[in-house]
């Protein structure tokens, strides 16, 4: 009986080792997941710095602004504010109308611009006229009580601005006052207690908030030999707001003014307007929330220090009202602001989408790596099957000892494709039947040829035993 010689391969199939390639891309995955997480949470938490426009310099509203940024930075708050300074409120009003700003401190009786919204009220201002007493030895219009009685006069207008002009011919308009028939002269703020010491106009204007120190000023400088000013009622407010959205019909208290008698002695009918708070309309609602709670929670700290903080209100949330509320600013003064699900929702939707994307290339991945255990461990498969019927031609037990031991490999490569995965119980049983018909195999040829070694030895010595 002759076959040819069993020869151990040199090499084997390659076989990539699965398990530390699945734990890289474990590894990898999780890596991702802690990255998303972490630009998730910073993207929600991080400070967020809005550019705000006001001015003019050393205004009453450029100190508040700047104290409020402060208290912000102070309260470690999302926000963070950015102040640019301004020639006045129609430069602000025009920084925000340009997209140069994202916050801007307006005048609500001025143009507003088409992309602005309101956040707050920073303060309401009162329209103040007045006719300073009279000085005794010289000429004065002390007989002016009335409004309609301005005709022919000369107004001096506090401050440079042009809408406080304007704001004087909505009043006198409203009486049938042209504006050919006053002289409108105005007082820098610096020089305005002077021109009305020195009797320069007839009646004044003013506007601010009731307890501002330029009117309070002015009026102190109209009041002569204890003989307070006159001041003008606006008797016909309720139709000036009516046919101006802007303004509304307010009163001046008793004493606002301060003095002795009082400034005024009783209360006086008049208009008001505000000044506002205004974002742009296509800034985040989240960042307007965000603001205005800010706001009114460091409103309080703000008062301490500087006073005229406490004017400030929450905005006007009627779909009527002349300046409409920004969304965020309403959310939050109506008490629908939005939840972090609410806000982040639609993050979170995308994220679990993303990590289910992530974990089916991952799965596809792992199969992909496992191809090749798959197909090596099939390559090894049928070199099993080869080496059962090499097993049955084999003429030596030292031939089935090296196939049995290359047989020991398999099992060992073939089990652990098996603990990765790589492999499924089906194909390890069939594994497991290829394998037992070698071990049959190689004990069948080892017995066979034990069996034919033995009677060899037989016959060698029977020949010996014949010739002898």
């Amino acid at each position: 009986m002759t076959s040819a010689p069993y020869k151990v391969p040199t090499s084997r199939p390659p076989g990539r080792p699965a398990h530390w390639s699945l734990a890289l891309v474990v590894l990898a995955v999780v890596l991702a997941l802690i990255g998303i997480s972490a630009a998730a949470y910073y993207y929600a938490l991080r400070p967020v710095t809005l550019r705000i426009a006001v001015g003019p310099p050393g205004s009453d509203d450029l100190k508040v602004v700047q104290a409020l940024s402060q208290a912000f930075v102070a309260s470690h708050g999302q926000i963070r504010l950015r102040t640019i300074q301004t020639d006045g409120v129609t430069a602000s009003a025009q920084m925000i109308a340009e997209g140069r700003a994202d916050l801007a401190i307006i005048r609500g009786d001025l143009s507003v611009p088409k992309n602005a919204q309101a956040v707050a009220t920073l303060r309401k201002n009162v329209a103040v006229l007045w006719v300073p007493a009279a000085i005794k030895g010289k000429k004065s219009a002390a007989k002016i009580t009335k409004v309609a009685q301005l005709a022919g006069r000369r107004i001096g207008v506090i401050g440079r601005t042009a809408a406080n002009v304007d704001l004087l011919k909505v009043i006198l308009q409203q009486y049938g006052i042209e504006p050919g028939k006053i002289d409108v002269v105005q007082f820098p703020i610096t020089e305005a207690v002077d021109a009305i010491r020195s009797q320069k106009a007839d009646a004044y204007l003013a506007a601010g908030p009731v307890n501002s120190k330029i009117t309070s000023e002015a009026v102190a400088a109209s009041t002569h030999e204890g003989k307070a000013p006159t001041f003008l009622a606006i008797d016909s407010a309720e139709a000036i707001a009516q046919n101006h959205p802007m303004y509304e019909a307010s009163e001046i208290p008793a004493g606002a003014f301060g003095g002795s008698p009082d400034r005024p002695e009783d209360e006086v009918k008049t208009i008001s307007f505000s000044h506002h708070i205004v974002a742009r309309k296509d800034l985040s609602d989240t960042t307007v929330d965000a603001f205005t709670r800010q706001l009114f929670a460091v409103r309080q700290t703000v008062m301490k220090e500087f006073p005229l903080a406490a004017k400030i209100e929450t905005p006007d949330t009627d779909k009527d009202a002349f300046i409409p509320a920004h969304p965020g600013a309403a959310a939050f003064v109506d008490g629908e602001e939005k939840t972090f699900l609410d806000r982040y929702s639609d993050f979170i939707w995308w994220g679990l989408m993303g990590l289910s994307a992530m974990g089916s290339v991952g799965a596809w991945f792992a199969g992909y790596l496992k191809r090749d255990q798959r197909s090596n461990n099939s390559t090894l498969r049928e070199r099993l099957l080869d080496m059962i019927a090499a097993a049955r031609r084999s003429d030596s037990t030292e031939e089935l000892d090296r196939m049995q031991a290359e047989a020991d490999d398999i099992l060992r490569d073939t089990l652990q494709c098996f603990e990765h995965g790589a492999i499924e119980e089906g194909a390890l049983a069939s594994f497991n039947i290829a394998l037992t018909q070698f071990h049959h195999a190689v004990a069948d040829r080892r017995a066979l040829l034990m069996n034919l070694s033995q009677n060899l030895q037989r016959a060698g010595s029977a020949l010996r035993v014949t010739g002898t």
